[in-house]
């Protein structure tokens, strides 16, 4: 059952055949990537990490996309080789389906830092925001996400320790980072946000 505070569903194709992930207590996980279009033909790729045993028990079918509910995750990467903060959606349910593409996020959790506002090189306000999503075992999950215009504007002003909820979609943003004077691709996940509001409880003390 997906976290009341952290509910994800995606919608989109297979862009990768499952590798194994990692093995924890409660068993054998596998990873395969899920290529999600968005309104503007651009496309969102995404890791799913999934137990073995739900991977194992999926009806293959010959419609053509993936539904996928579940939770972001994600974790510190201390190998030294790729991102330092690694994202990821833990699958609950799978099933092939014809429906559209679908990137829908919702997370409640507390700013971890006070927020950060900018602008692009195009001119355009954003607002980045770390947030920190508690889950079971007094562990949490640190969430990139980020803001634009007039709500951008207004997280801004929000301080370190506020819960929000936020609500929008998972995406994958390419860009270039100087290694030894070389030009590098690289991979950033963050949730993009649509909607972020304070939490209920926030709302009584403003």
């Amino acid at each position: 059952m997906n976290r009341a505070n952290d509910i994800v569903t995606l919608c989109g194709t297979l862009a990768g055949k499952p590798e194994r992930s990692h093995e924890s207590r409660d068993g054998i996980y596998y990873k395969f990537p899920l290529s999600v279009r968005r309104l503007s033909g651009a496309e969102d790729v995404i890791n799913i990490v999934v137990s073995e045993a739900m991977l194992s028990s999926l009806e293959i079918q010959s419609l053509p996309r993936l539904r996928v509910s579940g939770e972001v995750r994600s974790y510190n990467n201390h190998s030294g080789v790729g991102p330092r903060l690694i994202i990821t959606v833990l699958a609950r349910e799978l099933e092939f389906t014809d429906g559209d593409f679908e990137n829908s996020v919702e997370l409640t959790g507390t700013l971890c830092k006070e927020p950060t506002l900018r602008r692009t090189p195009m001119g355009r306000e954003i607002c980045d925001m770390m947030l920190g999503v508690p889950r079971a075992y007094g562990r949490s999950d640190y969430i990139p996400c980020i803001s634009w215009g007039a709500v951008a504007r207004r997280t801004s002003g929000w301080e370190a320790g506020t819960r929000v909820t936020v609500r929008g979609r998972l995406q994958s943003r390419a860009y270039i980072k100087m290694e030894d004077d070389t030009p590098v691709e690289k991979t950033a996940y963050e949730i993009s946000a649509v909607t972020v509001r304070l939490s209920e409880d926030e709302e009584e003390q403003f």
